[in-house]
């Protein structure tokens, strides 16, 4: 198990059935960065992966 894998599983036990919409989840991201500005390359990355998952064109 990855430490990363701690969080995520967190996450789905805490807000696992909650309902967000995806400018939420920007908000957020963007909040965790001003917070966390060592962060940004990972989290830009991470959404971008997010935002490109259903694009057959896109060389991921």
């Amino acid at each position: 198990m990855y430490f990363t894998d701690r969080g995520i599983e967190e996450l789905q036990r805490r807000r696992g059935d909650d309902e967000v919409t995806l400018e939420w989840l920007g908000e957020r991201l963007q909040e965790f960065v001003d917070l966390n500005p060592e962060f940004e390359t990972p989290v830009e990355r991470l959404a971008t992966w997010l935002a490109r998952l259903d694009d057959p064109d896109d060389d991921l």
